[in-house]
């Protein structure tokens, strides 16, 4: 496994995790300071976390572990546009599955790749919702980002 780290100024240290070219993990920037490893990645997510607007739609995930729902529930996340939000409701209803609100909502809160699978851009139908150890803090931040209206 291949461990890249990377430094967002005004953010932290995230990490990328591959096994051969396939991103199997990340970890969003926390605080903290290392030094930026030379992956192809690398200046996509700065430029994200400078403002930009980013893709990441190309990125090969390792999604061979999902079962249907959470494959279906993983597509449908990454066609969530940048700059948007949708509600844990219609993120089921848009994988197939309208009244699996609660099991899109587990799948995000141990969504693997968070940028890559954007669930920060699923909120709860009366509010901004969680977003796991980072807190709603750093899901508000994320879509003040992409100028998502919340």
């Amino acid at each position: 496994m291949q461990v890249v780290p990377y430094e967002v100024e005004g953010w932290g240290v995230g990490e990328l995790y591959f096994v051969e070219d396939r991103l199997v993990y990340h970890e969003l920037p926390r605080a903290g300071s290392a030094e930026s490893a030379g992956h192809p990645l690398v200046p996509r997510l700065a430029a994200y976390f400078s403002g930009d607007r980013v893709s990441f739609a190309d990125v090969e995930l390792d999604l061979e572990w999902m079962t249907s729902f959470q494959r279906a529930v993983a597509d449908a996340l990454r066609a969530v546009p940048y700059g948007e939000t949708v509600t844990y409701g219609e993120l089921a209803a848009l994988a197939g599955h309208p009244n699996a609100y609660r099991a899109a909502g587990s799948f995000c809160a141990r969504n693997r790749f968070p940028l890559f699978l954007p669930c920060h851009r699923v909120v709860a139908a009366e509010g901004l919702g969680p977003y796991g150890s980072l807190g709603s803090g750093y899901k508000r931040r994320l879509l003040e980002l992409e100028g998502a209206v919340i």
